[in-house]
């Protein structure tokens, strides 16, 4: 089979794992991305759980169940990959997840698991498989092995128009001067509309903020990633600490900077050694949120050679998705594991 020249448009962790595995399949693989490094958009703001667990629409579970199992072949594949498979610890938050994915811990055991925390809860429930990763080391990564597979990485080109010949992609405009390709994979996250809007079709895709606290630990305080209705956090290294928040607003109460505030003092005061917490940083991320929260992935069905990549949480179902969108790209064929995920889907509801 002829070689296809596929560019890749983003260099998140969708873009990353999206080069990783085309190029894998000794493809003619080209990875743009506007910054001058990899993972500096939303996924450099990620809390970066691998949270399958979440109540999904039954047509969407097999992605979901099948992520965890990816990342274990993942790591196979890449050794020097690093994921925390602390497992998740969650107790008074709204049970919008899968409770039979979760085992259900007393007191004792929740102490145990957490001896660091001031006050506990009668039960909990523990996900033992879940993990949590280094998004940035993570997606750099997967783009270095990509490079190490022959994809060609061009940082600093910003792609300012998709290049079509009748209803057909034959290339990229660049902030560089035109790349030809046979196929084009856009995974610019909230970027991916303002790409497709001037080739006449829109993604529904809206930017869902959330906020990123980061501190410096003296040691490790949390040893799961710990949910409840108080605060949301987990150790990133032995000597720093993440918390997410949800976005409010911008106003000077509830604006990113007062709940990233917010959310270190109820850290410092709920953890035994947490006035030793440093704060570090408060950022705020633009996920991209499909408008129905489930991924857009494949082909457009009127301009041949242009797949879309676009999903929340992009650090749970990136590898699985990518896995397969790669399959589909290369061999021309069409994935049934991602029927579910097809832009059309838009189109019929309208109708």
């Amino acid at each position: 089979m002829k070689k296809q020249k596929i560019v890749v448009v983003g260099a998140g962790i969708v873009g990353a794992s999206m080069a990783y595995y085309l190029s894998k399949q000794n493809q003619n693989v080209t990875l743009l991305e506007t910054n001058s490094t990899a993972a500096c958009e939303v996924t450099n703001k990620s809390f970066a759980w691998i949270n399958p667990s979440g109540r999904v629409l039954e047509n969407f579970r097999h992605l979901y169940d099948a992520s965890i199992a990816e990342y274990h072949e993942l790591e196979k594949e890449i050794p020097d990959l690093e994921i925390k498979w602390d497992g998740s610890l969650t107790w008074e938050t709204p049970t919008d997840y899968d409770e039979s994915r979760k085992q259900p811990l007393k007191r004792q055991q929740i102490i145990e698991l957490e001896p660091n925390l001031k006050e506990y809860p009668e039960e909990a429930y523990y996900a033992n498989e879940e993990g949590a990763l280094d998004p940035i080391l993570t997606t750099k990564l997967l783009v270095k092995k990509a490079e190490e597979n022959g994809a060609n990485i061009l940082f600093d080109t910003k792609v300012m128009q998709i290049i079509t010949e009748g209803s057909k992609v034959v290339g990229v405009n660049t902030s560089h001067g035109l790349i030809e390709s046979d196929v084009i994979v856009l995974a610019t996250g909230t970027a991916i509309s303002e790409l497709c809007q001037p080739v006449g079709f829109n993604v529904p895709v809206a930017p869902s903020p959330s906020i990123l606290i980061r501190m410096k630990s003296k040691e490790k305080l949390i040893h799961t990633l710990v949910s409840n209705s108080m605060f949301e956090a987990r150790q990133l290294t032995d000597d720093t600490l993440l918390a997410a928040e949800d976005y409010i607003d911008e106003s000077e109460q509830n604006g990113p900077e007062a709940v990233g505030k917010r959310a270190f003092e109820i850290l410092r005061h709920n953890l035994k050694g947490g006035e030793k917490l440093e704060l570090e940083s408060i950022t705020v991320g633009l996920r991209p949120m499909p408008e129905d929260g489930y991924p857009i992935v494949g082909f457009h069905d009127q301009i041949k050679g242009l797949y879309l990549t676009v999903m929340h949480s992009a650090v749970t179902l990136a590898p699985i998705i990518s896995r397969l969108a790669a399959k589909e790209i290369i061999n021309n064929v069409q994935m049934k594991e991602l029927e579910c995920c097809r832009l059309i889907r838009f189109s019929r509801e309208i109708d």
